[in-house]
């Protein structure tokens, strides 16, 4: 096994269970951050070595750093004890003279305008043009978590290979382990529990869509660059974007999951209307409209330039055909989405 193969997983779960597969079949000697005896038994069966712990757990997670030539990040976009940990130990590494390469994961909700669903924007943000990328606030949704990266990046130079990648609205299942993504079924777990489908505003805003397992497939894509690129490339443009060319209103997301809903008699009408602020908190919580009522389109013309394209269902086929039948499956009480979605001052 090439040493150049020594790959450290942070977050073995929608998108990284996704990518590992993708990982193994080319290779990679993959070593996982996992916090559950169960998810440390289950990679065990295909090949995979786990760390137990958490992603407050700096030392371990530097430490682990320190030892792989590859880092991806795919736990959260919002985990900035994590990442420091893990930029620590790329700088120890560099002080030894070893190459290190870092795909990160935070998401285009960094596009995320302040128009509340009102409208559709034509503003079309393309990851060959950089410089529109570092023209948006700091304050920006993932932005701090991002900038710590670019800081970091600068100051190391060459031996640190790190770049972002930036998806947009994830959906469909992940075909390893049947997980499911987080605004659509969100958006439907909602709609189940208050018995009608709904939008933030007037649904009028847009998004850009990836399946995640065309998602996955660009993250290898990317790792394989970045190993294999110049050390121009190292300091060069730190982003990728990963969209199929679908878009789709938070409106139209709405009347989709209100058709199939109603078909199932889980809502009162297919019909979809306004979700009320003070039913926020069963969505996203004060990350609502930042989340599933902003604008975020982009253009992913860097990893198409290295020959990726989409292959999977688009997100109106695959929400019939994989996540209906999984989300009416589920039982239980619901209070929103519990864990972190966004960041930045969206207030």
């Amino acid at each position: 096994m090439s040493s150049s193969k020594k790959l450290f997983l942070i977050g073995p779960g929608y998108i990284g269970l996704a990518v590992l597969e993708n990982l193994l079949k080319n290779g990679y000697n993959v070593t996982a951050l996992v916090r559950r005896q169960e998810a440390a038994d289950e990679l065990a069966q295909r090949g995979v070595k786990t760390v137990m712990g958490k992603l407050d757990d700096h030392d371990l997670i530097s430490k682990q750093t320190e030892a792989s030539d590859i880092v991806l990040h795919t736990a959260t976009a919002d985990d900035m004890p994590s990442v420091k940990a893990v930029l620590d130990g790329i700088r120890r590494r560099a002080t030894r003279n070893l190459k290190t390469t870092y795909i990160h994961t935070s998401g285009t909700s960094f596009l995320s305008d302040d128009s509340k669903s009102a409208y559709r924007s034509e503003k079309i943000f393309r990851d060959d043009k950089p410089e529109d990328l570092d023209a948006l606030p700091d304050s920006a949704s993932h932005r701090l978590i991002d900038l710590e990266i670019i800081r970091a990046r600068a100051e190391i130079g060459p031996m640190a290979r790190m770049f972002t990648i930036l998806p947009p609205l994830i959906y469909g299942v992940s075909k390893t382990d049947g997980k499911l993504s987080i605004q659509v079924p969100t958006l439907t777990r909602f709609a189940m529990k208050h018995r009608y489908a709904g939008h933030v505003g007037k649904g009028e805003a847009v998004w850009s869509t990836v399946h995640v397992s065309d998602l996955a497939r660009a993250y290898l894509l990317v790792l394989q660059w970045a190993q294999a690129a110049p050390d121009a490339a190292a300091t060069g443009n730190p982003y990728f974007f990963c969209e199929n060319g679908e878009e789709i209103s938070w409106r139209e997301i709405a009347a989709m999951t209100g058709t199939h809903l109603h078909a199932a008699g889980r809502v009162d009408e297919p019909q979809p209307r306004e979700i009320p602020t003070q039913e926020y908190e069963d969505l996203f919580g004060p990350y609502s409209v930042v989340v599933v009522g902003a604008n975020s389109r982009s253009r992913a013309r860097r990893v198409r330039g290295l020959g990726w394209e989409p292959k999977e269902l688009g997100i109106r086929q695959a929400f019939e055909a994989e996540e209906v039948p999984l989300l009416l499956q589920e039982t239980g009480g619901f209070a929103g989405y519990q864990k972190p979605a966004a960041s930045g001052n969206h207030s």
